[in-house]
């Protein structure tokens, strides 16, 4: 059956591989890798392929721990240097049980209250994070409106029509020159670093969304997408309506970060270990 990509709707498709009985696809096009769209149309229809089992949670759980600990802070030390304007407020999107905020606090506890999770389906409440700052409920149900956030291991457990959705609320709580870090495997990531990502049963991943997808996607609400070189699983979008600004090269944006921002990620008494993973995060990959 012909595979027209759901994210630009180009009919130059191919099987890219398969996982079980489950085929996944590649646009020649936007390079984008999707699973059977006859699966993502009856998934944004309820339907779930991985079951959500008390052996998955458990994985769950232990992985978001370790990547609020890990990645999670690392992108969000490397999104505060990039950010061309103040940030006040700080937002986790799709923050799961809400570890990332409890990271912060043990790290940043004089600045913790400048930052924020969401997540429309969190997990039981003896497991969810207990920060007055962790908020459960839709991204476009929010009020307040955010300056930096990220979004880490989401986006590829979504369909197009999910993601679009999220963009598009996104932009609504976003101030002016918001900017995003969004880290997820790309194309580049799966076919030269792990082919294992595309993996529906398990992991749950549906979806490598390609630079060419995401720019396509986010610039229909007014987002630059921004690739950070030599990350082939993170990409940054800023709200701006400087359309020029994703020609640059962003991590030149470190030598000039704004001081307020800075601040955020030093702590009397923990000290500058955030301003400096955020610096060498940064610098790390050519």
């Amino acid at each position: 059956m012909q595979q027209i990509c759901p994210c630009c709707n180009s009919k130059s498709t191919r099987q890219f591989i398969k996982v079980l009985e489950y085929d996944y696809y590649e646009c020649k096009s936007c390079d984008t890798l999707f699973i059977d769209t006859n699966y993502l149309s009856k998934i944004d229809n309820g339907f779930n392929i991985v079951k959500y089992e008390e052996g998955y949670w458990k994985m769950e759980l232990e992985s978001a721990k370790d990547r609020a600990y890990g990645p999670a802070l690392a992108r969000m030390s490397e999104a505060l240097y990039y950010c061309k304007r103040p940030v006040n407020k700080f937002l986790d999107i799709g923050s799961g049980p809400g570890y990332f905020l409890d990271a912060v606090k043990k790290l940043l506890p004089a600045n913790a209250h400048h930052f924020y999770g969401v997540e429309l389906f969190p997990p039981k409440e003896e497991f969810r994070s207990k920060s007055e700052n962790y908020i459960i409920g839709d991204l476009g149900d929010l009020t307040d409106k955010y300056d930096c956030g990220i979004c880490v291991e989401v986006v590829e457990h979504l369909t197009p029509k999910m993601f679009d959705d999220i963009l598009q609320k996104l932009a609504r709580v976003s101030n002016p020159d918001a900017l995003y870090i969004f880290n997820t495997g790309m194309p580049e990531y799966v076919k030269h670093e792990d082919m294992g990502y595309l993996d529906p049963t398990k992991r749950g991943h549906l979806v490598s969304y390609s630079l060419k997808a995401v720019s396509l996607m986010a610039g229909k609400y007014g987002f630059v997408v921004h690739r950070i070189p030599g990350k082939t699983w993170a990409y940054a979008l800023e709200l701006t309506d400087n359309k020029k600004a994703a020609s640059a090269d962003i991590r030149e944006r470190i030598w000039h970060a704004l001081p307020q921002n800075l601040n955020l990620l030093c702590d009397p008494e923990m000290g500058h270990v955030l301003k400096i993973l955020g610096l060498e995060t940064s610098r790390a990959y050519n």
